[in-house]
């Protein structure tokens, strides 16, 4: 039993790939096969029409077999993520949340009572710009 490259040029005839069950139909010399993965076996007309039928049923059986295998599985996967919670995800729940305002990367600590006011160059230049306002509509 020869087995065939994908993608290779053949003579006339039927080539079965084991790898995917797939019967091709070279109708020509010279044709290529499919370029599917796996390797191609040829086989005579009177097996390719008898293995058909039976890929068919083969695939009808499992296909719904193959559906309640991957229905299961990710059933069971959310099932066990129930289950298996990690202590990150209870630190984060216990961790205090971020605050606004403060800065833990200042380098040294404020004292108690201490404020330290900071003014912004903009808040300077829209209060100008209030006053200008007021004053040009006559408030």
């Amino acid at each position: 039993m020869t087995t065939i490259e994908r993608n290779a040029a053949v003579q006339s005839g039927y080539y079965f790939n084991p790898t995917t069950f797939n019967v091709a139909l070279v109708e020509r010399d010279g044709q290529r096969l499919p370029d599917e993965r796996g390797r191609y076996v040829a086989i005579p007309a009177i097996a390719a029409l008898a293995l058909t039928p039976v890929l068919g049923a083969l695939f009808l059986v499992f296909l719904p077999m193959l559906g309640f295998a991957l229905c299961a599985e990710a059933a069971s996967k959310n099932f066990i993520a129930l289950f298996s919670g990690s202590a990150g995800e209870l630190a984060v729940a216990v961790a205090p949340g971020w605050v606004p305002g403060q800065s833990h990367l200042a380098g040294k600590a404020a004292r108690r009572g201490e404020r330290k006011v900071e003014i912004d160059p903009l808040d300077v230049r829209l209060d100008a710009l209030e006053r200008e306002i007021a004053r040009r509509r006559g408030l």
